[in-house]
């Protein structure tokens, strides 16, 4: 059995990486480790055609003298008597900053893995490796250092804010020590002007904007620039008085008593005929 990985990860943190049985157990597809036992130690379910077989071993991986890796494990089947040995070499090689990992060796089974096709037990073998190494890559560029920032990624303030403390928000003492008192009496004269062009003072807000500012408070910007004034936000009408004219008051009564004298009169008149 051979098969090779490109993994675009530097060498040196795919080996360091190695090095490491948490982060080979972490990179290792379906294993789950067993509380008190070693790093490697677990429950591995390997997925074979439609089939799932679940295992109980270990796997360790011990660096050799020439540079390359020993793999080998040892497990048996969690729902029967079935057995799987592993004894894989590992090269690893340097590619253009990334890395290629070429496996080798042999595996022998037996029981339910036994039973099936040997084209799929191929195929999940090689989807085991090649998804161990990613995830080795992964866990090894998680645990590089950021590169530090490069002359272009520097950032630069833009030209209009020289001679301006970014802090504080003042200019530079030399500066102000170049004013010279003739401009600020030509200031003086700008003020001067505007006040009599008629331009108002902003200082001063007119009575409108106050108003408006008052009504607008607390609504959202949507509601401000689409929706009429309404609800709590709506403003309150000022109470309309109706001066009430006195003259009407006396008009009824009076419009009555000059019924009844007219009616008084008639009468009397009546009685001396």
């Amino acid at each position: 059995m051979e098969h090779e990985v490109f993994v675009p990860v530097p060498a040196e943190r795919l080996r360091a990486a190695l090095a490491d049985p948490a982060q080979v157990a972490r990179a290792l597809p379906g294993f789950q480790q067993d509380a008190g036992t070693e790093p490697v130690a677990g429950r591995l379910k390997l997925r074979v055609g439609g089939h799932t077989i679940t295992y109980r071993g270990t796997l360790r991986v011990t660096a050799r003298e020439d540079g390359g890796y020993a793999v080998e494990g040892d497990a048996t089947e969690a729902r029967g008597s079935g057995t799987v040995t592993l004894a894989l070499t590992l090269e690893l090689r340097e590619t253009d900053g990334a890395s290629t990992l070429r496996f080798g060796g042999t595996a022998t089974a037996d029981g339910r893995i036994a039973e099936l096709p040997a084209d799929a037990v191929d195929a999940a073998a090689v989807r085991l490796l090649e998804r161990w190494a990613e995830n080795l890559g992964a866990e090894a560029a998680a645990d590089e250092p950021p590169a530090a920032a490069t002359v272009f990624e520097t950032e630069i303030p833009p030209p209009g804010l020289a001679g301006v403390d970014s802090v504080n928000g003042s200019a530079d003492a030399d500066d102000l020590d170049d004013v010279d008192a003739d401009d600020v009496d030509d200031i003086d004269e700008v003020d001067a002007v505007e006040a009599v062009a008629g331009f108002p003072d902003p200082g001063v807000p007119p009575a409108e904007a106050a108003h408006a500012r008052r009504t607008m408070i607390g609504r959202s910007a949507e509601e401000v620039d689409h929706a009429p004034p309404r609800g709590r936000y709506a403003p309150v009408p000022a109470p309309q008085t109706v001066a009430r004219d006195n003259a009407l008051r006396w008009a009824a009564p009076a419009a009555a008593l000059a019924v009844a004298s007219a009616i008084v009169v008639g009468r009397a008149l009546r009685r001396r005929r």
